[in-house]
């Protein structure tokens, strides 16, 4: 006989009768009528079934064929209670318990006999006590019961910053639907008052610590303080809470630090009345810049009127409203893009792009790329030498004007060579006399046994003259040893001409050249490694 309950294993029964105990091998129906010997062999011993015969029982389980064996002599069924195992997953964050049903008029099992197997696994917190009564009330056999659940921790949050403006503002320049570019409404300058917030410091939030179901806890990582972009031309609040401008100024991002450049506005011409202007942050001019003065400022240089042969120097960008007509004196200095309607007759260097819609006769040094647009986007006469890329309408033009475009290596890494090559020779020959001074000395020490304190003095002078030569020349050595390698991976510049480029115009692109003798249009000029090819655009 069976007790009461739901029994989820029917994959075999036991049953005693008048002459004999007989199993009874359900064939298999789905995943829980899975059986194995050993199960019914130790539910058996555990039964205290005296006399069972092993040979019949394995032959039952192998047939599983729904027919009742007999596997031992009539006798008394023995009493067995309900038998609890309780277990915990492998990260004791829950709790299990499977019950055995009681056979022979044994006790089912008690809200108590469950919470002493728990406790005897060691399975002390979080039980869920009203799921444990649900189950005496109805008890559910041979299946695992979830009857406690651990508290999991809960990872503090990382501190951050909500930025108030605007950090994607679009910067490029407006092209007109009749072709020509808007340089007048960029729109720059991001305006920053004083004392203004700009970014909010929300504090990291601490960790909490969870729990297992053994009562061991589970620590919790506190969150990390968020890193403050504290630049120049702001501070901090008491608080800790938020970054202020401390200036009117611009708004600039630099290495990821927020800082406020106050700008220096130039209400007419940079003439006699105004000097040359250096400044720290970004230089406006509403008129003119006249010939023979100069501008340098640590941002941005913006002229809303014409450039003549004056000298602009910028670390951020120079953007020309109307253009430059440098006479063959101006100049053009910006670590990052230059902007301009036109230039002509000037020297350029640009750390980043040059966009304008005509580049005439100029010497160019450009570290990424040209591009002209607009109604002329015109390069001809002069020399331009650019580390990526060209994009124009027209290269050269019908008068067969001298124009020479080289492409593929960064200008500037050029001239750090040039330089360092010099400067090498410089340290060694340093580092030579700085030896024989030493050298001397030493020599003199020897033979005399002291030197003079005038003689000390130059042999410790000596001595740091040799360690700075020294650290000099490897310096040098490593980044020239960089840049070589650099310059050795070959070019991949290309010139995208739109319109037409024109005999005169002569192309080096890596250490490929080639002179244009016949007019070509659309078309795309690259190098094979070997020589210059015309493709498509």
């Amino acid at each position: 006989m069976m007790d009461g309950g739901i029994h989820q294993n029917k994959s075999y029964e036991i049953t005693y009768r008048e002459d004999g105990v007989y199993l009874t091998v359900y064939p298999p129906v789905g995943l829980l009528s899975k059986i194995d010997e050993n199960d019914v062999l130790n539910h058996v011993a555990r039964k205290g079934i005296k006399g069972y015969r092993a040979n019949v029982i394995t032959d039952a389980v192998k047939r599983r064929d729904g027919t009742p064996v007999k596997i031992a002599e009539a006798q008394e069924e023995a009493r067995m209670d309900a038998f609890v195992d309780a277990y915990t997953s492998d990260d004791k964050m829950q709790a299990f318990i499977q019950v055995s049903p009681p056979e022979g008029g044994g006790n089912a099992p008690t809200f108590e006999m469950i919470v002493r197997a728990l406790q005897d696994k060691g399975i002390v917190a979080c039980i869920n006590e009203k799921k444990i009564r649900e189950f005496v009330s109805n008890p559910v056999y041979n299946v695992p019961v979830l009857v406690a659940e651990g508290i999991p921790p809960e990872n503090g949050k990382n501190g951050s910053l909500r930025y108030l403006f605007d950090m994607e503002k679009d910067r490029k320049p407006i092209i007109l639907e009749d072709g020509t570019v808007n340089y007048k409404d960029l729109n720059l300058i991001e305006n920053i008052t004083k004392d203004q917030k700009l970014v909010e410091i929300i504090p990291p939030t601490p960790g909490k610590s969870g729990m297992t179901v053994t009562g061991a806890e589970v620590k919790a990582l506190d969150g990390k303080p968020a890193v403050v972009p504290r630049g120049r031309g702001v501070y901090l609040n008491p608080e800790g809470t938020a970054l202020f401008a401390e200036i009117d100024g611009q708004l600039k991002i630099v290495d990821g630090k927020i800082n406020v450049f106050s700008v220096y506005e130039v209400p007419a011409d940079v003439d006699n009345s105004t000097g040359n202007i250096r400044f720290i942050g970004n230089v406006v001019v509403r008129g003119n810049v006249l010939s023979g003065f100069e501008i340098e400022a640590g941002g941005d240089i913006e002229v809303n009127g014409v450039v003549e042969g004056a000298r602009l120097r910028a670390a951020g960008n120079i953007i020309l409203k109307r253009g430059m007509v440098g006479g063959g004196k101006g100049e053009l200095l910006a670590g990052g893009d230059i902007i301009a309607k036109f230039v002509e007759n000037c020297k350029i260097e640009v750390g980043g792009d040059l966009k304008a819609e005509a580049v005439m006769h100029c010497d160019v040094k450009c570290g990424n790329s040209i591009i002209l647009g607009g109604r002329k986007g015109l390069l001809v006469g002069g020399t331009a030498r650019v580390g990526k890329y060209v994009e124009v309408k027209f290269l050269g033009n019908q008068m067969f004007t001298q124009t020479v475009v080289e492409v593929g290596f960064d200008p500037h890494l050029r001239e750090r060579l040039k330089f360092l090559k010099a400067e090498i020779v410089k340290m060694e020959e340093g580092l030579s006399k700085a030896n024989q001074a030493i050298a001397v000395l030493n020599k003199i020490k020897a033979a005399t046994g002291d030197l003079t304190p005038e003689k000390r003095e130059l042999l410790a002078k000596s001595t740091r003259s040799r360690f700075y030569h020294e650290n000099k020349l490897m310096e040098y050595k490593k980044e020239m040893a960089e840049i070589e390698e650099r310059l050795q991976q070959g070019a991949t510049g290309k010139i995208k001409v739109y319109g037409s480029v024109y005999p005169g115009v002569r192309v080096v692109i890596g250490n490929a050249m080639l002179y244009i003798k016949e007019e070509a249009k659309y078309c795309t000029l690259y190098s094979d490694g070997a020589d210059i090819r015309f493709g498509a655009l």
